[in-house]
């Protein structure tokens, strides 16, 4: 399949984009999150952001997205899982927790900087809410038929157990806080149960230990692009490319295949790719003059996965 020039480099701009908005949004608010101050962390031009966005609502969303995104297989793999409503809701809460405290920026960007955007952002996450309270209402089924829940008690339970994660990130620092969310799992499941079993499954929830910290479960590589001292072009994603396909290329192999006549500029280009630990040589060209043998690192690994969409 032809891959259109330049491509890669456009996702790779709107990846610096997402990462920059989430970063600005943890430290300074959504206040202060303007699009130059994402553009310079981001080391991308406003003319660049706004060839990728509309505005600066619509690369909060896409920040939100992507946040939901990393965060929601963990979650749905627990909320999905065999069991009972009660043990499949704590799993999934569980899940939660800990993939908001393994990452503090998104966990700020779903729970507190959503709500100070516009009109398209808060019907964005509005529709995310629905997407818990609807979990959270399949308690009815299991249930006593004595303490049927009142209509409205998905939505209470979903708005007050955000309220409660609001309030303990709004008040941490950027790298999130002090305790654990994850030591909140015992009471926000008292809370959520209490309308659908009852006051005795509620404090059953309330006795039960925390989980133990996990940590992610997005893989060892949570965004490879973060810090990446390299400047990506269409010919750099090209080389990428070449290197991923053919492990153990040569100096030579990666020009001709890149389409890099020059052997000047082929040599330093991997020269800035091996520096920025996306590439790694495996012959011996520096010592004995034979062929260079490069392969991908696993930020490199990482990154060509990302720029082809795996």
């Amino acid at each position: 399949m032809a891959v259109r020039q330049g491509g890669h480099v456009e996702e790779m701009q709107r990846r610096r984009l997402l990462l920059a908005m989430s970063e600005v949004l943890a430290e300074n608010g959504y206040e202060e999150a303007s699009i130059g101050r994402v553009c310079k962390r981001a080391g991308v031009s406003r003319r660049t952001f706004y060839e990728i966005f509309h505005d600066r609502d619509e690369c909060l969303s896409g920040a939100f997205d992507g946040a939901v995104e990393r965060i929601a297989e963990p979650v749905l793999a627990m909320w999905r899982g065999d069991g009972r409503w009660r043990e499949r809701i704590r799993g999934a809460l569980t899940a939660l927790l800990e993939q908001f405290d393994a990452d503090p920026a998104a966990a700020r960007v779903c729970v507190v900087e959503t709500l100070k955007a516009g009109p398209s952002v808060l019907e964005h996450r509005a529709r995310i809410v629905a997407v818990l309270v609807d979990a959270v209402e399949q308690g009815r089924s299991g249930g006593k038929s004595a303490n049927e829940p009142p209509p409205l008690a998905g939505q209470g339970v979903v708005g007050g157990a955000l309220s409660v994660l609001h309030t303990r990130l709004s008040q941490a620092p950027p790298s999130g806080p002090s305790l654990p969310l994850s030591e909140l799992t015992g009471a926000l499941m008292a809370l959520i149960v209490h309308p659908y079993l009852g006051s005795a499954a509620a404090r059953r929830e309330l006795e039960r230990p925390a989980p133990k910290a996990a940590g992610t479960h997005n893989g060892s590589i949570k965004d490879p692009f973060k810090d990446l001292s390299i400047r990506f072009t269409y010919r750099t994603a090209r080389v990428l490319a070449t290197i991923a396909a053919n492990g153990g290329a040569s100096n030579r192999f990666v020009a001709v295949s890149s389409g890099i006549s020059d052997d000047g500029q082929m040599s330093r280009l991997l020269t800035r790719l091996e520096r920025a630990g996306l590439i790694e040589n495996g012959g011996q060209g520096r010592i004995k003059g034979e062929a260079n043998a490069w392969t991908l690192t696993e930020r490199g690994e990482a990154v060509q996965a990302a720029l082809a969409g795996g």
